[in-house]
């Protein structure tokens, strides 16, 4: 007959790998909730901070991130950009909704291409920023950063059965520190609807106006 001290023993050892075994599966448990909550948390934080076409930063994105980067490149140049697509309403009356979007998502790309490390922004509608790092800032920077970005943008975009080419009108302005940041993109938003009216009625290309940048 067994000992009745040694079955007890038995049964409170099993009953202690078993609770063992279920407190660990709880805490697996848990553990694996807590990542899918995190998970849950960091998606919505990004679709509050970036533009849910595009993928880039939003307006309020591009002022918080802005401030950082300007803080950062203390002591270094840094150039604001306003980009708005030239006759984007007719892309959207002529070829639907849907091209409009691709031509958006084109546009944002290869944006983001040209600004590599830099911060760029989809503000709303067919309107960009973005801030430039910049080595120096004068007339041969600005003339080589200004075509490179005009061949990027030209370039034609293929919607399936047929390909658009988009321009833009651009404007630039020195930022010389975050509490500049405002005045700044007022500039270079002046000098981008100068650009657009300028460009207004002759063959479409990409205008850049750098009245507040130096010689």
């Amino acid at each position: 007959m067994p000992d009745p001290v040694s079955v007890a023993s038995g049964i409170c050892a099993a009953g202690a790998l078993i609770s063992s075994w279920q407190l660990r599966r709880r805490a697996l448990q848990a553990e694996a909730e807590l990542e899918h909550l995190q998970a849950e948390l960091a998606a919505e934080r990004h679709a509050a901070s970036h533009d849910p076409l595009t993928g880039l930063p939003n307006r309020r994105a591009f002022y918080r991130l802005a401030a950082a980067l300007l803080t950062d490149a203390s002591g270094r140049s840094v150039v604001a950009v306003v980009l708005d697509l030239d006759d984007f309403k007719q892309v959207n009356d002529q070829y639907g909704h849907a091209a409009g979007d691709q031509v958006l998502i084109s546009m944002a790309e290869r944006l983001a291409a040209f600004a590599g490390d830099n911060l760029v922004a989809r503000l709303g509608g067919d309107e960009f920023a973005g801030l430039l790092v910049t080595p120096t800032l004068d007339r041969r920077w600005i003339d080589h950063a200004s075509r490179r970005l005009y061949e990027m943008l030209a370039a034609p975009i293929s919607m399936g059965g047929f390909t658009l080419r988009v321009t833009a009108s651009v404007g630039l302005a020195p930022v010389t520190g975050p509490t500049q940041l405002p005045e700044a993109l007022r500039q270079a938003d002046a000098s981008m609807y100068r650009a657009k009216s300028l460009n207004s009625g002759r063959q479409a290309r990409q205008l850049v106006d750098i009245g507040h940048l130096p010689e």
